[in-house]
């Protein structure tokens, strides 16, 4: 394979490559890049593709210019033949004119740039016409002649390439029709020749509407400064100078596909030039792969205005704890955790407190009951729970929380996805306030469950009840003797006390019972801290879940989203 042959495959496939990527960006900037700019770049990757599939041995060139600027003439005298024709009423092209150099593959490009005038030349011939898709090129064929083109010295080669040449009708026509086949045909051929006249050369509408948007396509642009005849030979100079500082300011220097250069159609001064540099842009076939390289750096440029310029701080732990967090001081949850303790004080004193009295506790309202959270019904469904609903303050509470951690996950990047990655993080917070209500009612409450230790101290309070029970019933019967004259022996008592069994019996189970109750409280308040500690456990637990998915996931998602965005683009361009 020559080296010509290598270089192009390996342009081919950079170009095939960033086509790709500049897709990518296209898919992954959608609804975070404006509408227009990406009307803007899908256009461009539109007309990239399918000039690609169109003939490659086929370089289109457009003449561009106003009213007046003999752009017609100009097009008739480097083909050396009248081909183009201007409109009846005034002298103005109406219609995009073709002029065609290899038919092959040639008509379904016309069709595509919806050119209806052609007219065909075959390679035939030595005059203008037949010629001017020809240019003599350095031989590269041999080690010798490659060394001899090092020092400009190779042996040269006529070569042909298919070449079409376009007239266009005026930009500043006063037709909308003939301005939209201009700002069409801007787009889509491969080389623009603007050409201008002495007196309208710094017209501001073709240096503002039409080559400034195209600053980037300088290496297939060039400028022709016609009707020279009309200027004197002295001021020509300071005329094409002028005229360079105006392109130069128009974002065109130095990479201009030739310097400008100055022409007459009438006299024929400089045509022979002009066709030197069309016919070496014909021979080179490279110029539709120039202008889509140019096109695809202008999508690229347009995207990175959009690229948020900079890196954001991303999500990080202490973040994620802080809205957690903020997601549970504006929950429910402080009041659940504090329901369920109470709850599981009420069942811990209700087992262990005072026989005497615990049967008062029954008037006592579960609070967990109020809330619909009891066990009972958590096995049959949570969504039945009662919990109060989020007032405003708790659900801006919940939005702050959102915001602030959006904010410091975004802080570093420039819109618009500082802004995209705020609203990831409020996508789904209408869900997310619906998710907390279930994070909060899907906790395993038992708080009366029954505790091992309810049931010991249960059955002290029992055998101190019975005691005392069994002591006051002995007292009664001696009182009940004494009072029918029965003769009892006297109730015994234990050595070192003063106190006869039965009155101890019912001095001893009383003391019992109180102090086992007063040992439940104080095991069941130690109990109700854990237990709460537990259940705070759980519900942060859930939290935690519900904020992964409703908040932290989609502002990660939105993050690899930017990061994968600045890595197309970068690979783009």
């Amino acid at each position: 394979m020559s080296p010509a042959h290598r270089n192009a495959e390996q342009s081919l496939t950079h170009l095939a490559q960033r086509v790709d990527s500049l897709n990518t960006a296209v898919e992954l900037g959608e609804g975070r890049v404006d509408a227009d700019s990406m009307d803007h770049v899908q256009k461009i990757l539109e007309r990239t593709s399918r000039r690609r599939e169109l003939s490659a041995e086929h370089t289109v060139i457009g003449f561009f210019g106003a009213t007046g600027s003999g752009k017609s003439s100009l097009f008739n005298a480097v083909i050396g033949q009248k081909v183009a024709q201007s409109a009846a009423r005034r002298p103005t092209t109406s219609k995009a004119q073709a002029a065609v150099w290899g038919r092959e593959g040639s008509e379904e490009l016309l069709d595509w740039l919806d050119v209806e005038n052609r007219v065909y030349f075959d390679d035939d011939g030595e005059n203008a016409a037949q010629s001017l898709n020809r240019a003599e090129v350095p031989q590269t064929d041999g080690m010798w002649n490659r060394m001899k083109k090092m020092m400009g010295r190779a042996n040269l080669q006529t070569h042909s390439g298919g070449l079409i040449l376009l007239d266009l009708p005026d930009f500043d026509s006063i037709e909308k029709s003939n301005r939209a086949i201009v700002e069409r045909m801007a787009g889509y051929v491969d080389v623009l020749v603007w050409v201008f006249d002495p007196q309208k050369y710094a017209d501001a509408v073709i240096h503002d509407e039409f080559i400034t948007p195209l600053a980037e396509h300088g290496a297939v642009t060039m400028a022709v400064l016609n009707q020279a005849d009309r200027i004197r030979e002295s001021e020509m100079p300071g005329v094409l100078d002028s005229l360079q500082r105006l392109l130069a300011e128009d974002g065109l220097s130095d990479n201009l596909l030739a310097p400008p250069v100055a022409v007459s159609a009438k006299t024929g001064d400089g045509i022979d030039r002009l066709r030197a540099v069309l016919g070496k842009v014909a021979v080179e076939k490279s110029a539709a792969l120039v202008r889509i390289e140019a096109d695809l750096d202008s999508a690229v440029a347009t995207l990175n205005e959009f690229d948020g310029n900079g890196i954001p701080d991303g999500i990080t732990g202490t973040g994620i704890r802080e809205l957690e967090h903020g997601l549970y001081q504006a929950s429910n949850a402080p009041a659940v955790v504090s329901a369920a303790a109470a709850s599981y004080q009420l069942h811990a004193v209700s087992n262990t407190g005072w026989i005497a009295t615990r049967w008062l506790l029954k008037f006592r309202k579960d609070p967990l009951k109020r809330l619909n959270l009891h066990r009972e019904n958590q096995e049959t469904s949570i969504s039945r729970s009662s919990l109060p609903p989020l007032s405003a303050g708790q659900k801006s509470q919940i939005s702050s929380s959102i915001r602030r951690f959006s904010r410091d996950c975004a802080e570093g990047v420039g819109e618009p996805w500082s802004h995209s990655i705020r609203d990831a993080a409020r996508s789904q917070e209408q869900n997310l306030l619906t998710a907390l209500e279930r994070a909060v009612g899907r906790v395993d409450y038992q708080g009366q469950k029954k505790q091992w230790w309810w049931i010991l101290l249960n059955i002290i309070q029992w055998i101190g009840i019975i005691g005392a029970l069994a002591g006051l019933l002995w007292l009664t019967a001696m009182a009940a003797a004494g009072y029918f004259q029965l003769q009892l022996p006297p109730p015994p008592v234990i050595e070192g006390t003063i106190f006869p069994l039965p009155t101890l019996l019912v001095i001893t189970g009383l003391l019992l019972g109180i102090v086992t109750a007063v040992i439940g409280r104080v095991i069941a308040a130690a109990g109700k801290r854990m237990y709460a500690r537990k259940i705070e456990r759980q519900i942060r637990s859930n939290i935690e879940e519900v904020s992964e998915h409703y908040v932290v996931e989609p502002v990660r998602s939105e993050l690899d989203r930017h990061q994968a965005f600045g890595e197309a683009l970068a690979n783009a361009r």
